[in-house]
């Protein structure tokens, strides 16, 4: 037994994947520099830190139906969700079905038309329309998202750089739906697991949240002073929700994670996220058990 541990050793820092050997100082700061360089617009930052015009004092009304879309790693749901006075979530005709993209490349049209399909039955229920999206977006002044990249092995290269919510009104509306009052807000759901936490009743003073995902992918978001932002022209006095894309951390510590990374549909992106999340912890232990063997 101390022969077989001594070789699992052995090859374990052989192939720079021994815990022991992280520098977690170096890699803290490293982490924060990037972030510091994501606030302040450098195109070199691992991390994007966008920002969400979205804050914590933002209020939450009492019901209120909502159409509510969750586009992540894996499944796409639709629901209504409203808030009780006691601020307690009533969520109604939850339904769930593939993310598209998934088991095969869709075009930009096929990706719109299959969220609509599932948003149609709910049209008439609310002109509010959350859209939880779980990859990486520019959000705009009018929280409206354009996808940046599309993590977790999704194909669907033509969706990138659309405006979300305005061109699933445009498909909502070529089904002759009368989508002039509709409102589609997008927000990533790392930032929207950051408000849950923030909306749930509680009696404990929080000094602050943050939201952090480990799933399918994963991402971190927290609030952010806005003269801290200095890629941003906003108010210095006020703050707003950042999406890290800590997913996107770009560190490699080892020759097995290059080998994994190159195998993936983008090599270059999502470091951290393929060497943690679900979507990739199968293939990359599978592949190091195998070389060990």
């Amino acid at each position: 037994m101390h022969e077989l541990i001594k070789k699992t050793e052995e090859f374990l820092n052989r192939s720079k994947i021994d815990a022991d050997q992280v520098d977690m100082d170096q890699l803290i700061t490293s982490f924060l520099s990037e972030m510091e360089k994501g606030l302040a617009g450098a195109p070199d930052s691992s991390l994007k830190m966008i920002p969400t015009y979205t804050t914590t004092s933002d209020t939450i009304l009492a019901d209120q139906p909502v159409i509510v879309i969750d586009a992540g790693g894996t499944n796409l749901r639709t629901c209504l969700v409203r808030f009780d006075r006691e601020k307690n979530p009533r969520i109604s005709e939850f339904k769930k079905t593939s993310m598209p993209g998934v088991k095969s490349e869709v075009t930009a049209k096929e990706f719109f038309s299959i969220i609509a399909d599932e948003v149609e039955r709910l049209i008439d229920r609310s002109d509010r329309i959350g859209f939880c999206f779980s990859y990486a977006a520019e959000i705009t002044s009018d929280r409206d998202g354009i996808p940046l990249v599309f993590s977790k092995e999704i194909k669907a290269p033509e969706v990138i750089g659309m405006p979300l919510g305005r061109s699933l009104l445009a498909e909502l509306a070529s089904r002759g739906h009368d989508v002039r009052k509709k409102k589609v807000a997008v927000l990533n759901d790392t930032v929207a697991t950051l408000l849950a936490g923030q909306g749930t009743p509680s009696d404990v003073p929080y000094s602050g949240y943050i939201g952090f995902i480990l799933g399918t992918g994963t991402n971190t978001a927290y609030v952010e002073s806005n003269k801290k932002i200095t890629k941003l022209s906003a108010d210095p006095s006020k703050s707003q929700i950042i999406n890290i894309e800590s997913g996107n951390f770009a560190y490699c510590p080892g020759p097995f994670d290059r080998k994994f990374f190159d195998s993936t549909k983008e090599p270059n992106q999502y470091h951290l996220e393929k060497m943690i999340s679900g979507a990739y912890l199968g293939p990359i232990c599978g592949s190091i058990i195998t070389e060990a063997a």
